[in-house]
């Protein structure tokens, strides 16, 4: 392990202010928890669209020579979220008050992360941390492409929606560059800051929420409110060639990505070529996800344990379905996702691998008048038939695309990364790992460079094979001769997430890369 006085802090995150608001926590000597919250805050002022304090947070929190810690921040449905009450809909609504089904538990994943940091030092004060986040929102910050495109994708379902005028410029959509101020979230972020994160649930916030929650038709009460507790979890782990590799338990879908980067592990060296790269970790990918859509479900009704697919014996079994010839025909029910992934590493050599998340573009639409607040959709994930591994039922949660991922590698090198992206986080994630660990790219090449995506996105109704053009013109004609079903997208396009990572390195050198997709910025520099 390095020596702590030579450590370097390092923070990545896909916009440039998160980044900013955590490299200034980690230069004051804060730890890498209190920076992360610091970035979440700000994150959740500046890229609305993609995540926010009404949404849900996955931690995972690594402190040197120490096991992983997992923290599981996401909502579970509401008391009154039954099948009886949604018996006059066909599906779970996506958009609007009764999409509103799951509590939000970022802001309880913040409490029980710093309570985890005040264990290892004296803590900065909470209005020290949100300072950044409420001068953002009161001030404002200048609006992204990213954000534009948001909102004329959603403009038509949601410019009516309870509250949603917020994030709108006189009933229009911003134009980059204007300037977003959110003056009743800085007031939220101020009460927070003064009256502490708990206000959230069991102070005026909270009634101030559920009132508005209940105008808005969602099946949230303030009891769901004072019930709700972000939960510490032990993550998954594999064992592979490289070192082990970390992810989040159900309900979150850190199974399939480590299923993905197992298998490869056993298979990699079978290829030649980037192409032989690109479709077995594709192949890995159908395993993997034929595997979670089977067995993953909320912790209490789950059939097996889902470390058992991670077994030497299981894996054997799902390598031998891959061939390096031939693609396995693929049609899948995909799914989608907002979302922000951000790393952190302090100068004690403690890192955190943090996700974020509202579910689609603005989550259901629903702000709250009173608080600011945007509302996640997450539960529109439950099923509305009977029997449905993801049937909706009281305090169960849905199904997560979420999941951080964190590696510690033989050689020394422990490393935190992840990305937005919904279907495609297993897929990035296997990416940018590969392209690190096993095949030596440069950390932000790794991430740059073309990528692809397996399934659907939003909007889409085709499950086929998505290759960005500048990559395609190295693999798809190979691909297509082994039977992908493969169509050629822009180059850089955001459809492929925002990743990022950030690599601690045996002798105390930080790497830090974001991805040239999104608005972010890496930072890694000598620690204060």
């Amino acid at each position: 392990m390095s020596n702590n006085s030579t450590t370097k802090v390092a923070f990545t995150a896909p916009h440039f202010k998160a980044t900013e608001a955590g490299q200034r926590i980690l230069d004051q000597g804060g730890t890498a928890i209190e920076a992360m919250v610091a970035a979440a805050a700000a994150i959740a002022v500046v890229y609305p669209h993609m995540n926010g304090l009404g949404g849900d947070g996955f931690w995972l929190i690594s402190e040197p020579g120490k096991a992983p810690i997992g923290i599981d921040a996401s909502g579970k449905a509401a008391q009154n979220a039954t099948l009886e009450a949604y018996e006059d809909h066909d599906s779970i609504p996506a958009r609007g008050g009764k999409a509103a089904i799951t509590m939000a538990g970022a802001v309880a994943g913040w409490q029980e992360a710093l309570s985890i940091s005040e264990a290892w030092q004296s803590p900065l004060s909470l209005s020290h941390l949100l300072e950044d986040a409420i001068q953002f929102a009161e001030n404002g910050s200048a609006v992204t492409q990213t954000y534009v495109d948001a909102s004329n994708k959603v403009f038509d379902d949601l410019a009516d929606v309870q509250g949603f005028s917020v994030f709108l410029k006189g009933g229009g959509v911003y134009q980059k560059g204007d300037s977003l101020t959110l003056p009743t979230l800085a007031k939220t972020l101020k009460r927070l800051s003064e009256k502490g994160l708990d206000d959230f649930y069991h102070g005026e916030i909270a009634e101030l929420l559920a009132k508005d929650l209940a105008t808005a038709g969602s099946p949230i009460g303030l009891e769901d409110f004072h019930s709700y507790q972000a939960k510490r979890v032990t993550p998954l782990e594999v064992k592979t060639s490289v070192g082990t590799l970390y992810n989040l338990p159900a309900p979150t879908q850190g199974i399939a990505s480590l299923l993905i980067l197992a298998l490869y592990d056993r298979l990699y060296t079978s290829g030649k070529t980037p192409t032989d790269m690109t479709h077995l970790l594709i192949e890995c990918t159908k395993q993997a996800f034929i595997a979670r859509n089977t067995f993953l479900t909320d912790e209490s009704r789950l059939a097996i344990e889902l470390s058992s697919l991670l077994d030497d014996e299981q894996l054997e079994k799902m390598c031998h379905e891959i061939s390096l010839e031939r693609a396995q025909p693929w049609p899948h029910e995909a799914k989608h996702g907002d979302t922000i992934w951000m790393g952190a590493c302090d100068n004690q050599g403690r890192m955190v691998s943090y996700i974020q998340s509202l579910y689609w573009e603005f989550g259901c639409g629903v702000v709250s008048p009173e608080t600011g607040i945007v509302w996640n959709n997450r539960g529109s994930s439950f099923s509305l038939e009977k029997g449905s591994l993801q049937e909706l039922g009281p305090n169960l949660k849905p199904f997560h695309t979420l999941n951080p991922a964190f590696a510690e590698l033989n050689d020394g090198r422990r490393m935190c990364y992840g990305t937005m992206g919904g279907e495609g986080q297993p897929q990035t994630q296997a990416v940018l790992f590969s392209r690190y660990v096993y095949h030596n790219m440069p950390l932000d090449k790794a991430i740059s460079e073309g990528r692809w995506l397996l399934g659907r996105t939003w909007g889409d109704v085709s499950h086929n094979l998505k290759v960005e053009e500048d990559f395609a013109a190295v693999v798809a004609d190979d691909l297509i001769a082994r039977g992908h079903d493969l169509v050629v997208v822009d180059s850089q396009s955001e459809m492929m997430g925002h990743a990022g990572a950030v690599v601690l390195l045996a002798d105390g050198e930080t790497l830090a890369a974001t991805d040239t997709r999104s608005d972010g910025k890496a930072i890694s520099a000598n620690s204060a």
